[in-house]
């Protein structure tokens, strides 16, 4: 029975090398992104001259969304493979911001990621507030304020438990 065991547990921990697979989609897909933003980026600064400053502050903050997008999608990537699949051997210190995050902050970074994703985005919404009914204004700023309450309510849990553990112990 034993030897079942082992066999079981070899299998569910070499499974964690089938997430490799997610995190390389997720590397093509920011090739695919960073594609779609210079694309952008080439229509922005083609226009640069002609837009009047609201435009151009629109178009300024698609390209702050797009890149705390494709930031959000590189802090899952490393964070995740460095979390549950392997840790990133140190080549000259060019991975020393590496294992600074836990499973617990990461969740708090891609919660305030998303946070000020949406912020952005909002923002956006009111700038442009004269082509949107009432309704739909409110319902975002309500699925805003849901985000960040969830990011609020995550740290908070994550500083409990962090206070629960120093107190489990002595040492920490």
């Amino acid at each position: 029975m034993k030897s079942l065991e082992l066999f079981v547990e070899r299998i569910i921990l070499a499974a964690r090398w089938i997430l490799v697979v997610f995190y390389l989609g997720l590397a093509a897909a920011l090739v695919v992104y960073a594609a779609s933003f210079i694309g952008k980026f080439v229509k922005v600064a083609a226009s640069a001259m002609t837009l009047d400053e609201a435009d151009m502050i629109l178009a300024m903050l698609g390209l702050i969304d797009a890149a705390l997008v494709a930031s959000l999608v590189v802090m899952v990537m490393i964070s995740g493979y460095e979390n549950f699949v392997s840790r990133f051997d140190e080549h000259d210190g060019e991975v020393s911001f590496l294992g600074k995050l836990d499973a617990g902050s990461l969740k708090i970074k891609v919660a305030s990621s998303i946070v000020a994703i949406s912020s952005i985005h909002l923002l956006q919404v009111f700038l442009n507030s004269e082509k949107y009914d009432t309704v739909k204004l409110i319902l975002m700023t309500g699925i805003h304020l849901a985000f960040v309450l969830s990011a609020l309510m995550l740290g908070l849990l994550e500083r409990l438990m962090a206070k629960k553990k120093g107190e489990a112990d002595p040492h920490v």
